[in-house]
């Protein structure tokens, strides 16, 4: 049977897995402030764990990528789904910081692909104007994810234990992963594509982005200047998602004295804000390449520039006396987060061939994961010291140097396969 706009049942279906993906990823977080208490687990060994995931997820996205770009990424993500499932469930046999720590690495390795899966799907399925919008949705199952994941693990621990938490979240992972392989392929061998949605996809690519069919060059790749002027801004962008990711729940319990019911019901507003924050840049996209023939690539950095922007009150989450005002000012970022991250992680499909995209976002994705390693290992050293201020204040400028090198690194191909013109009258 035949499927009308069968691209955008395939993007949700890749959206649905980054929900999983961040699902997992996020539960323990939530579940920190009982695992503190049940492990005697302390705020030093706490950023030691997080560490442990964060730096083999670091240096695993690039693999990841690369693996999905040769294998297909049909089969490449049904392996990585099934991976970081099994490795969340072991979560529940640990009795000791030491135990999450090693399954929390061991969990990375196969995390880092969500992210580069998205983003070849997006350069595989979508005509060039649409891939903001399909960036966005891919992208908007990272915040899905990490709003679920307050009520859902908070529910696990109430009705059960901390540990049904991670055996819960993990057995969706497996769910999926059957779901993934029955449902999804490539464009030309999908049986549920009609011949229009095919020409319609493949009219609306930049011709000098195919695919040639040949293995990723890694050394070529990383002596592209357009893959630092991506690489950097992320490098800078991501360390105050992963502070809003990790350290949240902990700081409204330490700081804010908020106990876990309120956590569960407030914690999840600033992914929500970010669902619309990554929507919201993919529609922005849109409406300037439609309305005002603007660029591909300068309708991206307009979008990253107005996101870095809307991450100035970050500054301000400290000073504000209300812990549900401070809460307000983290959502108001998470949406301009995801705005910005949305529009640099599309930008891989603009700039580099169909059989790198998967490779570029994974050495991108680890830049700016590299970030956030550094910037934990700060966090979990400083926090008791100096307190979560400077941080806050810190990380709120640090976008408005990503736009910054975002305009003058990147350049435009100067003989694109879509022209403005094409742009805006492909339906």
């Amino acid at each position: 049977m035949k499927v009308k706009k069968l691209r955008w049942w395939v993007i949700c279906l890749v959206s649905l897995g980054t929900i999983l993906n961040a699902l997992a990823r996020s539960s323990l977080s939530v579940a920190a402030p009982t695992i503190f208490t049940n492990l005697h687990i302390n705020e030093q060994q706490y950023s030691w764990i997080l560490s442990a995931f964060q730096f083999t997820y670091t240096i695993a996205q690039p693999i990841c990528g690369f693996i999905i770009d040769v294998i297909g990424l049909k089969l490449g993500f049904f392996i990585m789904i099934i991976a970081w499932s099994l490795t969340n469930m072991a979560h529940a046999s640990c009795s000791s910081w030491g135990g999450l720590a090693f399954f929390r690495g061991l969990m990375g390795l196969s995390e880092a692909a969500a992210i580069p899966a998205g983003v070849k799907c997006n350069s595989e399925w979508f005509p060039a104007k649409e891939r903001g919008i399909a960036g966005g949705i891919a992208n908007i199952g990272t915040s899905i994810g990490a709003m679920l994941a307050p009520p859902l693990v908070v529910w696990a621990i109430m009705a059960y234990n901390w540990e049904m938490a991670f055996v819960i979240t993990g057995a969706l992972g497996l769910v999926f992963a059957v779901i993934w392989w029955f449902c999804y392929d490539t464009p030309q061998k999908h049986k549920a594509i009609t011949p229009e949605e095919l020409h319609l996809i493949e009219a609306g690519q930049e011709k000098h982005l195919a695919a040639d069919h040949a293995k990723p060059s890694i050394g070529k790749l990383l002596c592209q200047r357009n893959f630092w002027g991506i690489a950097l801004p992320r490098f800078l962008a991501d360390p105050a998602w992963g502070t809003i990711n990790f350290w949240l729940p902990v700081y409204l319990m330490t700081v804010r004295h908020m106990p876990l019911r309120d956590i569960a019901m407030f914690a999840w507003l600033p992914f929500l804000a970010a669902d619309f924050g990554g929507m919201a840049g993919g529609f922005l996209n849109n409406f300037m390449m439609k309305r005002w023939r603007i660029t591909t690539v300068n309708a991206r950095r307009i979008g990253f520039s107005l996101g870095a922007i809307l991450m100035l009150p970050l500054a301000f989450v400290g000073f504000v006396k209300s812990p549900y005002l401070a809460i307000g000012l983290v959502s108001i970022c998470g949406f301009a987060h995801q705005m910005l991250s949305t529009q640099v992680i599309t930008m891989a499909t603009d700039l580099f061939k169909r059989n790198e995209t998967s490779t570029v976002s994974g050495f991108a994705g680890t830049a700016g994961w590299s970030g956030i390693f550094i910037c934990t290992l700060i966090m979990g050293s400083l926090v008791n010291t100096i307190g979560y201020n400077p941080f806050f204040m810190f990380l709120s400028i640090m976008d408005i140097i990503g736009a910054i090198i975002l305009w003058t690194m990147v350049k435009e191909h100067k003989t694109p396969g879509v022209s403005r013109t094409e742009l805006a009258t492909v339906k």
